[in-house]
């Protein structure tokens, strides 16, 4: 999935920001979260950027914009459904996806929906947990918004770097 996804993106540049954001949106909403490799994907990305291909501004802004968009959902669905939602899958099937949002809110409290960006597994479940927990709304916004831009630009630039770095190791070859 993950190369054929890349090879769409270098196939159609175009629509890269668009692409960006509707994983980025699917690796921040609860529930579609579990399927979509998105980290992957934007990683690769970042790869293609390095190529000169694509450019980091368009693929960051649509990350970012889908990433916003997935994990206000996510916490709207927490917030919505509250605690019941933990009793249907997948949060049923993982409680140990649960334990582990509920300890990194008692460890780091709104700063854990900044840090759970960069958690794959668990990216989407602090969202859902922050909202099941009615975390302040303006504090979420903010501390999300950040945790947003920040991985959706550290991620592609992390693959833009590597292809660099596998682009430079190649040219010894």
């Amino acid at each position: 999935m993950i190369e054929a996804v890349l090879a769409f993106v270098r196939d159609n540049r175009e629509w890269a920001f668009w692409i960006a954001l509707v994983f980025a949106f699917g690796e921040n909403l609860a529930f579609l979260s579990i399927v979509i490799p998105s980290t992957a994907i934007l990683l690769g990305v970042g790869a293609l950027v390095s190529t000169g291909e694509l450019t980091l501004f368009q693929i960051w802004a649509g990350a970012s914009i889908g990433a916003v968009l997935g994990s206000v959902a996510s916490f709207a669905i927490g917030w919505y459904f509250g605690p019941a939602i933990l009793s249907i899958w997948p949060f049923r099937n993982h409680p140990d996806f649960i334990e582990k949002g509920n300890a990194a809110f008692r460890r780091w409290g709104a700063y854990a929906v900044t840090i759970g960006h960069f958690f794959g597994p668990l990216r989407a479940e602090v969202f859902v947990m922050a909202g099941i927990s009615r975390m302040s709304v303006p504090l979420f916004m903010l501390v999300n918004f950040i945790g947003c831009l920040a991985w959706a630009y550290l991620t592609p630039l992390f693959g833009e770097v590597a292809g660099h770095v596998i682009g430079w190791i190649w040219s010894f070859f």
